[in-house]
């Protein structure tokens, strides 16, 4: 396992274990595009996938226009996805249905969902001529077919819909409604998965043999699942516990896919872990999921074997033992079970005012609006970040903020970015792009650069929801320029933060060094630490540098930034035993004020 990670500190971290909290969130896949052999990669070892290659798509229509003269229309669907250039690409065909003009079809169209980017699907329904029924679908020329109307929708928008459904009205093509009356398609999606059983299990050994001349073994557990062919293909590994032969594990979280069924052996590795990556055995055993359920229930352990030829396959029996200190079995949710039953992702975002962004007539400042339309680095972060967050939030009323600047006479370090003493909010994200080019008219820009009042501002809000049965979830965007001035007070909101319904993405735009930026982000698996000592429950902040992610050829700043929101949303889900038909976000949840 030691190729896992490149880095000492990366190759002691826990790979495989689902989102428990308590171990590490999985591994994103940067590049948005369904590629089998990536994807593969990651899956064979226990890392999720960016995206949910999800979505299957059924469809019906009612009241289609008859276009044939003796009998009834015979419609087919023809599925696409509509790219950022405009270009359409087909994701599927239904079959044809004779003689309807109520089809219910039967082929789905499956669908690869990126929460981080918008996904318009577009939705032609054609008459098939009756020459043509032999053909498969998928040869059938569609010059050959006579039009019956167009729908389209976001994708977004079909999976935060109570039930995953949605009813189209159909129009002329290119949304041309010249023609009333075309009839109505619905949309139904259904997530593809397999189980959505899970078991969480908490190992600690005793008494294991001691591997190192100096100081004691750093042991880790390595758990495979054994195949038809008698081989065995690793699914997960634990923490490394320096320097202790008594090791206790954070909970592991083994999703059913992972170990097929109860009753499938399972090989459960003790290795001294070893910076070089060759790290030595210290024993192995064999059990299933039903036998650790019985070692929690008789509290006993399981002894280690050192394998060893001279002892004819059967090896060595160890006096070291593995003991199951927790075991229960729980359902893993998705992230669109919490969107499609209600839970919404609310949009905050935050503009900073400093002076090193540059006077906003200046052509080469950051907030220089351009007389042609081209947006500046603060209006295409907004812009591309909301863009995909307002499909997840019902009202799309957006608090904005400024920071850094002087507003109303003074410096202010959290403005409302709209001019108004007391309604901080905005409606959707083009209220947030008028606030922003209104506010360069009369605010002035100063500094430093601060990020702790407008954290604190966010946590206020997300604290608030805990105590009306809110099941909300709150993203706060800052775009900024600079070098943090207060970085500990950064930290010490962070950590307070971690306990609430909240993401905080940063955009770092210009040419400023960001490396404290990258430590708010916590990617390193060192999470933050206030001045107080405490630890950061959970990681919750995302940092982007913008001249990167388009240096590098990356379609968006949004597809960088979001990447890890999802498993940001489900961890803080998952650590409350908060499910999809929860009425009340803050089960478990401290209050607000308990917090700060």
């Amino acid at each position: 396992m030691g190729g896992c990670f490149s880095d000492v500190r990366g190759g002691k971290q826990a790979v495989g274990v689902g989102l428990t909290g308590t171990t590490m969130s999985p591994i994103p896949i940067s590049n948005a595009t369904v590629n089998d052999a990536v994807d593969y990669f990651f899956r064979a070892r226990g890392f999720q996938q960016l995206f949910t290659p999800l979505e299957v798509l059924s469809l019906s229509a009612s009241r289609l226009r008859d276009r044939d003269i003796l009998s009834k229309s015979d419609p087919m669907v023809v599925v696409y996805s509509k790219k950022r250039d405009g270009t359409l690409e087909e994701l599927g065909r239904t079959e044809v249905i004779m003689n309807s003009l109520d089809p219910a079809w039967i082929k789905k169209i499956t669908v690869a969902y990126h929460f981080e980017i918008v996904q318009p699907l577009i939705f032609h329904v054609y008459d098939v001529d009756t020459k043509y029924y032999n053909l498969p679908v998928e040869m059938l020329k569609l010059n050959d077919a006579e039009f019956l109307g167009e729908g389209s929708c976001v994708l977004s928008e079909l999976v935060t819909k109570q039930g995953q459904s949605f009813t189209l009205d159909l129009h002329n093509r290119n949304g041309n409604r010249g023609l009333k009356n075309l009839g109505k398609l619905t949309v139904h999606a259904e997530e593809t998965v397999t189980s959505r059983n899970a078991i969480e299990v908490k190992f600690r050994c005793s008494r294991l043999e001691n591997k190192d001349l100096f100081s004691k073994s750093d042991p880790f557990l390595r758990i495979s699942r054994i195949v038809e062919n008698g081989g065995s293909v690793p699914i997960c590994k634990t923490e490394v516990v320096d320097n202790n032969l008594n090791p206790i594990w954070r909970p592991l979280c083994l999703t059913m896919q992972q170990f097929v069924s109860k009753d499938n052996p399972l090989i459960i590795e003790c290795f001294d872990f070893n910076s070089s990556g060759n790290h030595v055995l210290i024993g192995n055993l064999q059990k299933s999921v039903a036998d650790l359920e019985k070692l929690h229930e008789q509290k006993t352990g399981a002894n280690f074997i050192l394998p060893s030829s001279a002892h004819h396959g059967h090896g060595k029996v160890l006096k070291g033992q593995l003991f199951v200190d927790h075991f229960s079995e729980k359902q893993l949710y998705s992230f669109i079970d919490y969107v499609s039953s209600g839970f919404e992702l609310n949009f905050m975002a935050a503009v900073d005012f400093t002076a090193s962004n540059g006077h906003p007539r200046d052509p080469d400042s950051l907030h220089y609006i351009d007389p042609s339309g081209r947006f500046n680095a603060y209006q295409q972060a907004i812009m591309e970040v909301g863009e995909v967050i307002q499909f997840y939030d019902s009202d799309r009323h957006f608090p904005a903020w400024g920071f850094g600047g002087v507003a109303n006479g003074a410096v202010s370090h959290c403005f409302n970015l709209n001019g108004s003493a007391s309604g901080i909010e905005v409606e959707g994200v083009q209220g947030i792009m008028a606030a922003y080019a209104s506010a360069l008219n009369h605010v002035g820009l100063a500094g430093p650069t601060l990020f702790g009042p407008v954290i604190n501002n966010a946590a206020e809000i997300a604290g608030q929801s805990l105590s009306c049965n809110s099941r909300k979830y709150f993203v706060l965007l800052i775009i900024t320029d600079g070098v943090l001035t207060d970085l500990q007070e950064t930290k010490d909101a962070l950590v307070r933060a971690s306990d609430l319904p909240l993401s905080i993405l940063i955009v770092g735009v210009g040419g400023a060094d960001f490396k404290q930026m990258e430590i708010l982000d916590a990617d390193n698996g060192c999470r933050l630490e206030s001045s107080t000592g405490r630890v950061a429950t959970r990681d919750i902040v995302q940092f982007v540098p913008m001249r990167e992610v388009l240096a590098g050829g990356q379609a968006s700043v949004a597809q960088a930034l979001l990447e890890e929101l999802p498993g940001q949303f489900l961890t803080y889900m998952r650590n409350r035993d908060i499910t999809p038909g929860a009425g009340n976000i803050a089960q478990t949840s401290a209050s607000y004020a308990s917090i700060y």
